[in-house]
């Protein structure tokens, strides 16, 4: 198997799941308990915290575990418009927002709050002078992420943090797909609250966190007991937590040298397909992108035939098209982009990590093009471009 789609998920590291186990099984203590066999959780917990604290320039008790990403933008959206309804109720965020920010979005639409939704241009860039225009009296957040999980696109998200800080406007950005791939430092970012999820790092499924800077009003989530600092109540996943502090560890060890390595391998990629398969275009900012993706709309064919064929060669890769989960309906992401609905459904999404290699990439530019040939010689956008004489 051939895995180029380190973007949706990561296989847990083996240092991490080493790390895990004792408290998965003798070390299985709650840490909220204040007997010894409790403490070591606890303590293996605020371990955790400090190391992610300390990667991402924060206080440790700046820093909430939670089960997810999706949970985290949850907590920062309607956690901060319910703490601040009664100064205001408009939210700013963008067109090309993980869903779990713009449904958060839409939700808070529905109790009467007011979002507004920030264009990108052509290459998924959000204009910080935009934001800045769009923000009010009455505006309370603005929510911005790091970096795009479909194209790859990098935000300036410093920039538009300054405006808010000027302005005195909360401001909260998804790094989930920024984390270990681009520097993510809270101060630098200018950030009030930062998402991050541990299995896009080879941590485990079912724990992220939310970075939430000393002073921000957040009403919590999830109420019940006192847990993670009185801020999110529910038995903490200490086994998912401790995971991701060794997986935080690794990225402080290798992150670097990771980077490069995925880097050069999706400059190799992006070559490749540009150069063997046409009527091709990369989606994303040419330059201001994440060094491990690299993404496509392959005019003519539909993404989900790509998926499936590269499946059969044992490659597993992902598509904007969001077909494959059901639905007919192109990516929200390409479309906010300018592109055609013909044209988002012909997507594909490569992403790399620690263990691809060159092997690898050469296996997928020796296939790919006769892939793209045979699916085009079958689909009647071809053949209908082909009688408009556009190829």
């Amino acid at each position: 198997m051939i895995y180029f789609d380190h973007s949706a998920t990561t296989q847990v590291a083996p240092e991490v799941l080493d790390a895990m186990l004792p408290f998965l099984k003798d070390q299985y203590g709650n840490p909220s308990s204040i007997y010894a066999l409790a403490s070591r959780s606890r303590g293996a917990v605020e371990d955790a915290r400090r190391e992610l604290a300390s990667y991402i320039g924060a206080d440790p008790r700046e820093v909430i575990f939670t089960g997810c990403g999706s949970e985290s933008d949850n907590h920062a959206i309607k956690g901060t418009a319910w703490a601040l309804r009664d100064k205001g109720r408009h939210i700013i965020t963008s067109a090309v927002e993980h869903h779990a920010v713009l449904d958060a979005c839409h939700a808070l639409e529905r109790d009467g709050y007011e979002v507004t939704v920030i264009p990108v241009d052509q290459d998924c860039m959000v204009d910080a002078a935009q934001v800045a225009a769009a923000i009010r009296n009455d505006t309370i957040l603005v929510s911005i992420m790091h970096a795009n999980n479909e194209v790859g696109s990098v935000q300036p998200v410093a920039e538009i943090g300054k405006i808010c800080k000027e302005r005195g406007v909360v401001f909260h950005t998804d790094a989930v797909q920024s984390l270990g791939k681009v520097p993510v430092n809270v101060n630098d970012l200018n950030v009030d609250l930062l998402t991050v999820s541990g299995h896009k790092v080879h941590a485990p499924k079912g724990v992220g966190a939310l970075y939430m800077r000393r002073g921000t009003k957040l009403r919590k989530l999830i109420d019940g007991g006192g847990q993670e600092l009185n801020r999110r109540a529910g038995t903490e996943n200490v086994a998912g937590i401790v995971g991701f502090g060794e997986a935080v560890k690794l990225l402080k060890e290798h992150g670097e040298a990771e980077v490069a390595h995925t880097r050069r391998l999706r400059d190799r990629i992006i070559e490749g397909v540009l150069g063997t398969v046409p009527h091709t275009v990369l989606t994303g900012h040419p330059e201001k992108r994440l060094p491990n993706l690299a993404s496509f709309c392959i005019h003519y064919i539909e993404g989900e035939g790509i998926l499936l064929s590269l499946d059969m060669w044992g490659i597993c890769a992902s598509s904007g098209s969001a077909c494959t989960s059901g639905s007919l309906d192109p990516s929200h992401v390409l479309l906010a982009m300018g592109f055609s609905h013909a044209v988002a459904h012909g997507s594909l999404r490569l992403s790399l990590g620690r263990g691809n290699t060159d092997e690898e990439v050469d296996t997928l530019l020796q296939v790919l093009p006769t892939m793209v040939e045979r699916l085009r010689a079958m689909s009647p956008l071809w053949s209908d471009a082909v009688k408009r004489g556009e190829v």
